[in-house]
């Protein structure tokens, strides 16, 4: 049976920003050979350290996750829409998820944010 490789934050962080090419390298390598699975949580994680440390613009970190999500053959739409969406958004990354949530069959989401209800309702 083949393992799945969940990557965390850290090695997302180190392959996006490369600054320890040693394990940026590992990371690189897994992309290649290895069946990749990315968790929204983490996702989340790599948003908050590369808006809130890094101090990027919601559209530089949606350009960052784009082109890992195609070098991680990321095949989540939620995931890619998430993205894509806090890119151009004033919402926090979680809510960007919510809301593709809410765009398919089955989702209501319950919530009290009036940015995200408005977003929602378009």
């Amino acid at each position: 049976m083949r393992q799945i490789i969940i990557l965390d934050a850290n090695a997302i962080l180190r392959y996006i920003i490369d600054d320890i090419p040693e394990q940026a390298d590992i990371v690189e390598t897994a992309l290649q050979n290895e069946e990749v699975l990315l968790l929204p949580e983490v996702v989340a994680e790599v948003v908050y350290v590369l808006s809130k440390y890094y101090n990027l613009p919601h559209a530089k970190v949606s350009e960052h996750l784009e082109r890992f999500f195609v070098d991680a053959g990321c095949d989540s739409d939620t995931l890619v829409n998430a993205v894509k969406t806090f890119g151009s958004k004033n919402l926090d990354f979680v809510d960007c998820v919510l809301y593709e949530y809410s765009k398919q069959q089955n989702y209501i989401i319950l919530t009290f944010d009036d940015k995200l209800k408005r977003l929602i309702k378009a």
